[in-house]
């Protein structure tokens, strides 16, 4: 794969590293948007069947990035909190059972599940990393896999931190949550887009993902997978797209008890979005033809020689095989003052973000080589 910043609105003066914290729009993305605006000027060409056909599509989309072998396992979410609620009012906890997070989850994979443990009456466990950074990832790993047992109901978790990275073994700890009859929910906010998933081989309870990061989509709106565990569930809203018959306008007067087939039940109200929708479908078609795997591998390309230069100088950065390379955390030496480097990379435009004790960097197929020497350039200054 070559360098796509050609089709991105990106100022050549800039060296956005910050793809975790929102991806830049795909100048073709932008145009469905500014296209589909104009359409709401002249609403009597938007007809019934243009409530359900594009939706339609999005869900198709999706379930061929994520290897999924039934589209309609897929629902349109406005948020990932509003998908992981979806998942957790619908697990059937039993008193004193336990729930397993792993430490420092962004907040949207937390407080759901705050919430059902109090009204269930189950315990939350958190599994932190090592203290050390030796084997620090392997560790972490073996940390959750040793914690699931047969009083977890849930591990809800994400494929690689939002904070610095570190890739877990989604499929051991599949195995071993199935070995427990345990549910697994994972959070792909920060991972699906960029780093290959396949819901065929993971096998899933329920798949949530915020749009407008590595789906390269606008805000207000994602995916959600879920399996046909959650088929017959309760949604967090009732809306009149989601029941049964709904495409027959004459009728919708005669309420349904019935929802739509499978996961069409979780779709969020308005799901239809003839702004939004389109535009997820055109950022989502563009991920196919690239290809995560390929993102994967050109992030990787353009970032080695930086992390081993960044290792050289004092840096942790996790070994190889525990990490993303389209996001991954740099732990700086202490004798570093942070927020000088802060306004070093202010003032270079140079965009990454800081979470928790760790530099976060996250390329995408905007970036090059050159982009990651101008980091380390400052980094380098600084020591």
């Amino acid at each position: 794969m070559q360098q796509q910043k050609h089709l991105f609105d990106l100022s050549e003066d800039s060296t956005y590293l910050n793809g975790a914290y929102m991806s830049p729009q795909l100048k073709s993305v932008t145009q469905v948007g500014l296209n589909t605006v104009a359409q709401k000027g002249q609403p009597y060409k938007i007809t019934p069947e243009d409530f359900f056909t594009q939706k339609e599509i999005l869900k198709q989309r999706f379930a061929t990035l994520v290897d999924a072998p039934d589209y309609k396992n897929m629902a349109i979410i406005p948020s990932a909190s509003y998908g992981i609620a979806n998942a957790a009012n619908n697990i059937p906890f039993q008193k004193g059972e336990e729930i397993i997070l792993v430490d420092e989850q962004f907040p949207s994979n937390v407080y759901a599940w705050q919430e059902v443990a109090k009204k269930y009456e189950v315990s939350i466990t958190v599994i932190k990393p090592p203290k050390d950074f030796k084997d620090r990832g392997a560790k972490w790993n073996q940390n959750i896999l040793n914690a699931i047992s047969k009083k977890t109901a849930v591990v809800a978790m994400c494929n690689v931190h939002w904070a610095d990275g570190t890739l877990f073994d989604l499929k051991a700890i599949r195995a071993k949550t199935k070995s427990m009859n345990s549910y697994l929910v994972i959070d792909g906010t920060q991972s699906v887009g960029a780093l290959p998933f396949s819901v065929k081989e993971i096998e899933p309870d329920a798949l949530i993902c915020g749009g407008y990061k590595w789906l390269m989509g606008p805000y207000s709106i994602g995916m959600a997978y879920y399996s046909d565990a959650f088929n017959n569930g309760t949604p967090i809203e009732h809306n009149w797209m989601n029941r049964y018959n709904s495409e027959d306008f004459t009728g919708l007067t005669k309420y349904e008890d019935r929802f739509q087939e499978k996961a069409a039940r979780y779709s969020v109200g308005e799901s239809s979005n003839f702004i939004l929708t389109p535009m997820l479908i055109k950022a989502i078609e563009q991920l196919i033809e690239w290809t995560p795997a390929a993102i994967q591998q050109y992030c990787k390309t353009i970032s080695t020689k930086a992390v081993q230069e960044l290792r050289e100088l004092g840096c942790f950065i996790e070994e190889d095989n525990f990490r993303a390379h389209h996001l991954f955390g740099v732990y700086l030496p202490e004798n570093i003052d942070v927020e000088n480097l802060k306004a070093r990379l202010q003032q270079q435009n140079i965009f990454v973000s800081f979470r928790g004790k760790a530099m976060r960097v996250s390329p995408n197929v905007y970036n090059s080589e050159e982009d990651f020497n101008k980091l380390v350039a400052q980094i380098r200054q600084e020591i």
